[in-house]
């Protein structure tokens, strides 16, 4: 059985999780400390260890030809990766081939479809922009 290895932000989302978990127990460790550990935790010597393994990859998924599913624009949609660009720190550009064509305007008398769509996603499968009533252009279910 191989099991997969988390993507740097998900694994520093990890040791962020595992220090509040231990804090709310009375015990607080650094960051680094909790670092170390979730390395441990997946099998290597030290985060260092661990973080070349992992190198700044995208997620599974959110690699070309990856299946993922979620919101644009508030309407849900299931789509390939067409194509996937590592920009920093756990953020991605993704094109996006839609299985169906979503509809990106909301009045009644007009209709614009797009079935392919570029966005730019954090590490929680959110853009940074939004739309008029504040909810993220693209949500990538995780």
């Amino acid at each position: 059985m191989t099991l997969q290895l988390p993507s740097i932000a998900e694994a520093k989302a990890q040791a962020a999780s595992l220090r509040q978990d231990l804090a709310r127990q009375g015990t607080e460790i650094g960051h680094a400390r909790a670092l170390e550990l979730v390395a441990h935790q997946h099998g290597f010597r030290d985060w260092n260890a661990f973080h070349a393994a992992i190198g700044n990859r995208p997620p599974a998924d959110w690699t070309p030809g990856g299946r993922v599913q979620g919101s644009y624009l508030s309407q849900p949609f299931r789509a390939t990766v067409v194509a996937a660009t590592m920009l920093g720190d756990g953020w991605f550009r993704l094109s996006l081939e839609l299985d169906e064509a979503v509809d990106v305007v909301s009045f009644e008398s007009f209709s614009n479809f797009r079935k392919r769509v570029h966005c730019v996603v954090g590490p929680s499968g959110r853009t940074r922009e939004r739309t008029s009533d504040g909810q993220p252009h693209v949500v990538l279910d995780r």
